[in-house]
């Protein structure tokens, strides 16, 4: 008998004696980041970096492939007994030394895993983990001269790429309320005081929104930059308009944490159903079929919550929802699936989860 067909028969008895568990349920208890597991990490420390915000130092199990700076990872939370999903930007760089990872989290109002990363997460949780995705990165060959544009927590993925990859002309032009909002902010001042980057901070909360007209001032040369921006969609839709108008919507990329979300005409909603859970909720027409899921306690799968990655993309069974995007009503019917994400209900409806 080859060695092979001794360990399945080894496999097999193992099985009959943990029944009704498995030998791998047992094998997770005591060694839950190993190669062949699913892909888990273990917290291993937090460190506030402003009075919401915090890095999270993560182990990732050995299936862990690696990232490139300026990705994001999505990272399953048991918060409350349900298991969340949520996507965060790696802050370290690719070369860490002792092969963790970071991630840096702000906490938002009544953000369910934000607030529980920030404020309630110890250093021994496990959690579970995605392979690192998202093309907000720099090119193989790196420009020699870049623009980042951020605001909040969008300086996540920028830090990430500064920490790991540095041009030689780099700018920063970073938005918060007020000096004490800026994440990063010490680390960044002594890249500056190094020369390693000119920084502007615009402080919104005594000096207004940024309005990019500002950038002849403050960045003279910003056209003749490659850009990076990431915040939040209104400093996004002005950047973008920006360039455009400049003919130079090429030199720039976006990160958005949100989709754009059609705001106004977004019907009256309805009754939602679970129909594999029996759970059955009202809806307003505006929130998102996968908050509400998540809310009743309905085990959602997802992604980016951006609609990009269609992980969230589930059977409408009956009834019809709205594209929040774009305001499109898609019908139920045969083989008609929807992103839960980005829909919202447009009357009753069935979604099968």
């Amino acid at each position: 008998m080859t060695s092979a067909a001794l360990r399945s028969r080894a496999w097999k008895l193992l099985e009959m004696v943990t029944t009704p568990l498995l030998p791998s349920d047992y094998l997770d208890l005591v060694s839950p980041l190993r190669a062949g597991a699913d892909l888990r990490g273990r917290i291993e420390a937090v460190h506030p970096e402003t009075a919401d915000a915090a890095t999270i130092v993560i182990r990732p199990g050995r299936g862990w492939r690696g990232h490139t700076a300026g990705q994001y990872v999505r990272i399953g939370v048991d918060v409350d007994g349900r298991r969340l999903w949520r996507s965060y930007s790696i802050t370290s760089p690719t070369d860490r030394r002792d092969g963790r990872i970071t991630i840096t989290v702000k906490a938002v109002p009544d953000g369910k895993v934000s607030n529980h990363l920030v404020r309630r997460t110890t250093p021994g949780t496990l959690v579970q983990l995605d392979q690192p995705a998202g093309d907000f990165v720099l090119p193989p060959a790196t420009p020699a001269k870049v623009l980042y544009l951020s605001a909040g927590s969008g300086i996540t993925p920028v830090m990430g790429m500064l920490r790991d990859t540095r041009p030689a002309d780099v700018v920063l032009v970073h938005c918060a309320p007020r000096p004490q909002d800026v994440i990063f902010r010490a680390e960044l001042h002594g890249l500056a005081a190094e020369r390693q980057l000119r920084l502007t901070e615009v402080h919104t909360a005594t000096d207004g929104r940024l309005d990019l007209a500002r950038l002849d001032e403050l960045v003279p040369d910003w056209a003749e930059r490659e850009t990076w921006a990431c915040g939040p969609s209104g400093l996004l839709d002005a950047a973008e308009a920006h360039w455009t108008g400049r003919g130079l919507r090429a030199r720039l990329r976006t990160e958005r944490f949100r989709p754009n979300l059609v705001l106004a005409d977004h019907g009256s909603g309805g009754e939602v159903s679970f129909s594999a859970t029996g759970k059955t909720v009202g809806a307003d027409g505006a929130t998102p079929l996968l908050d509400l899921g998540e809310e009743a306690g309905v085990l959602m799968p997802s992604g980016c919550r951006m609609g990009i990655c269609f992980g969230c993309v589930t059977p409408l069974k009956a009834g019809a929802v709205r594209d929040l995007r774009t305001g499109e009503i898609t019908e139920a019917g045969p083989g008609v699936l929807i992103q839960t994400c980005v829909s919202a209900a447009a009357g009753p409806c069935d979604i099968e989860r």
